[in-house]
């Protein structure tokens, strides 16, 4: 028997469930380069020498550490600025590398990684209207993040090749609307480091403004050959002005724990945690403890360039036999070489190439263009070597053998 109603004959029916249109606040944005590599990579069982991360495991002595720091009973909220030891490990390591003393309980802030860091502190301190320098190829973060807060972005090419800073443009795109520029090194994607010479001119070129730094330093310990990572932290000039950047997932390989930090003058640093207390709040609280206790050895990091540089020159002593051109890697984990000597394929754009390479040859990278806004085309790709030797080893026979 029936025993629902009977619907009234001037009873509309029932439509069907809508979602109401939207408005997108990244319109331009899709999936990224670094998730379509990675797929073609898998679907075609090549090595994925394309996505920045280490194919092998960190120390189990952090693993034995956030075990440690469970059993402890550190598993509930940690302070919103983060743990008060870890911050203090953080302001007593910048001040022992580089000479500038921060303040833990007011200039240093442990975040969900660099990536939030970044994005929190364009949140906090770009305005609608206000103009951001950012030099192309860069990480692709930096232009949704300034959209985000109604900025404006001011792209201003770093020079075709070398890839070092071209103090005359970036003077000429400083204005009055100037908020902040974002420098980041060593540098994703090149692989160039800034020398002390190009901070000073740095320095002495925002010295008249008010403009901010936003400096990504997350590979401050691979640098190489005998060079320094010249951190804002050295420059006093700059430490003034700046926020800087790092990641505890880039130095001691634990890439999807997304811990980083932010050290900072206390009057950027208070607009900085406001922001960060309402977009995650605080971070993990047992990793944060170990990373803490494992900082009290400095070893791991400062041992990590000589790593990272036993895998780059092992890797270009390899890639040397292939015809790609090799460019300059003074710092990160990366390696960009220009394939135009590769008669058979200069006449590909540098995604086409990548496609070809990950789906004939077996080795996925990424196109430099993918780090322009306007996919500016140079027939530059970018490999990552944070591999174990023999993935190394796999990619490069490869490379020798079919290219």
């Amino acid at each position: 028997m029936n025993t629902g109603q009977a619907m009234h004959p001037d009873t509309p029916a029932l439509q069907p469930a809508r979602t109401p249109a939207v408005t997108s606040r990244l319109p331009q944005v899709g999936t990224t380069i670094f998730t379509v590599m990675s797929a073609l990579a898998q679907q075609h069982g090549a090595v994925n020498l394309g996505q920045g991360f280490p194919d092998f495991d960190c120390d189990p002595a952090l693993i034995g550490a956030v075990a440690q720091a469970m059993r402890a009973g550190h598993n509930q909220y940690p302070p919103m600025a983060g743990v008060p030891a870890l911050r203090e490990a953080v302001a007593a390591k910048i001040a022992a590398l580089y000479g500038h003393s921060y303040d833990p309980g007011t200039e240093v802030t442990i975040t969900a990684g660099a990536t939030q860091a970044i994005l929190t502190a364009i949140l906090a301190l770009v305005h609608p209207g206000d103009e951001v320098i950012v030099l192309e190829p860069c990480y692709d973060s930096y232009g949704p993040n300034i959209e985000l807060a109604g900025g404006v972005i001011r792209r201003v090419p770093l020079t075709p090749g070398s890839y070092r800073p071209d103090f005359a443009l970036i003077a000429a795109a400083l204005g009055p609307r100037t908020r902040a520029i974002i420098v980041n090194t060593p540098h994703n994607p090149s692989a160039t480091a800034w020398t002390e010479g190009e901070m000073a001119q740095l320095a002495a070129l925002l010295r008249p403004t008010d403009a901010l730094v936003i400096a990504d330093e997350v590979y401050e310990h691979m640098v190489f050959d005998g060079a320094h990572h010249q951190s804002v932290a050295r420059h006093p000039e700059l430490a003034a002005r700046s926020l800087l950047v790092s990641s505890f997932g880039k130095t001691f390989h634990v890439t999807g724990w997304k811990v980083g930090y932010v050290a900072a003058p206390a009057v950027l640093m208070a607009e900085f945690r406001k922001v960060h207390q309402f977009n995650v709040f605080t971070v993990n609280t047992p990793v944060q403890h170990a990373l803490a206790a494992y900082m009290a050895d400095p070893a791991p990091y400062l041992g990590l360039a000589d790593v990272y540089a036993a895998k780059r020159d092992r890797f270009r002593s390899g890639l040397a036999a292939t015809g790609l051109e090799l460019l300059p890697s003074e710092g990160s984990y990366f390696q960009c070489v220009d394939y135009r000597r590769l008669a058979a394929h200069r006449d590909r754009d540098d995604a086409d190439f990548c496609r070809w390479l990950t789906t004939e040859v077996g080795v996925a990278a990424i196109p430099l263009s993918a780090f322009y806004a306007s996919g500016c085309e140079e027939r530059v790709i970018r490999f990552c070597f944070a591999k174990q030797d023999s993935t190394l080893d796999a990619a490069l026979e490869r490379l020798v053998t079919r290219l």
